[in-house]
């Protein structure tokens, strides 16, 4: 599912930035799953960004629950590569925990428009939280958001630079530091280049919307970190870097012998249980009330 082994046959070739940057970005328009699957009721729903280009989601009610009485909603930004149809996985289970369940496609992935950029997916990710926080069906004062690999890039990127009212918690699996701190892991790996490492990561790859830049200008709501132990995609290590940085209040779950966002998937049954009560913790704290800049 991800392919960030890709950076190594690139910088083997010395490439150029742009080459380095569009390696984050591996979509796709392939149908993996939707919640018919599972016989769930679910709305289809078109939005646009903050330039104007329209992007894909699914609204997915809580099951069980009259309209606009969930527990809250979870706003859900996924990883680098495919689509939100192939990461829906990781949380398809919530509503059927009470809460709604948003997930969306940033430009150029599945059938959103556009092509991805690190400031195109920013805008999107604003874009899908303000999109949620209107919606009537929705209890503006209760909204959660989980971002996965690149999409907890995203979503710190986008809640560090906009005052968005009525979010109660974040949660940040398996998320790199910064650009260029991921770049140099991957440089690493490559014999000849690895003594390189630092300078090179300088020439391919630029450092903009990073987390460690915004991770402290989060807002003051609880954060949760999650990253396996055995992560050899992101290794643990950015997690830690992104916590030690991060305001309090913080948590950070090392997921021991756990690889690349496997808490909600090889590990459910043991943390899938554990966020719910983190979210009923966060839900019974007062709310964040400041406003959108």
């Amino acid at each position: 599912m991800h392919r960030w082994n890709m950076f190594a046959s690139c910088l083997l070739a010395l490439a150029t930035t742009g080459c380095a940057n569009r390696l984050f970005f591996q979509p796709n328009r392939v149908v993996y799953q939707t919640p018919s699957d599972k016989q769930l009721p679910y709305e289809a729903v078109r939005f646009a960004s903050l330039d104007g280009t329209s992007l894909s989601g699914w609204f997915i009610p809580a099951r069980g629950n009259a309209r606009g009485n969930a527990r809250g909603t979870v706003v859900h930004l996924h990883g680098n590569a495919q689509n939100m149809t192939a990461h829906y996985g990781y949380v398809d289970w919530l509503p059927a925990a009470g809460y709604n369940l948003f997930v969306f496609d940033y430009r150029g992935y599945g059938i959103s428009e556009g092509r991805p950029s690190r400031h195109g997916l920013y805008e999107d990710s604003v874009a899908a939280l303000r999109t949620v926080a209107a919606r009537p069906d929705v209890n503006g004062q209760r909204i959660l958001v989980i971002g996965q690999s690149l999409g907890g890039a995203n979503a710190i990127a986008a809640l560090a630079r906009h005052e968005i009212p009525g979010i109660r918690a974040i949660v940040i699996e398996s998320t790199f530091a910064s650009y260029r701190a991921i770049v140099r892991d991957k440089i690493a790996m490559i014999p000849l280049l690895s003594l390189l490492r630092w300078p090179l990561s300088f020439v391919v790859v630029s450092n903009g919307y990073s987390p460690d830049a915004g991770i402290a200008r989060l807002p003051p709501v609880p954060v949760l970190f999650i990253h396996g132990t055995d992560d050899t995609i992101i290794p643990y290590t950015h997690g830690e870097r992104l916590f030690a940085r991060a305001r309090e209040p913080k948590t950070l779950w090392s997921v021991e012998g756990g690889n690349h966002t496997e808490a909600f998937s090889r590990f459910r049954n043991t943390y899938a249980p554990r966020l719910l009560e983190f979210f009923d913790t966060a839900l019974a704290m007062p709310a964040n009330t400041d406003t959108i800049d």
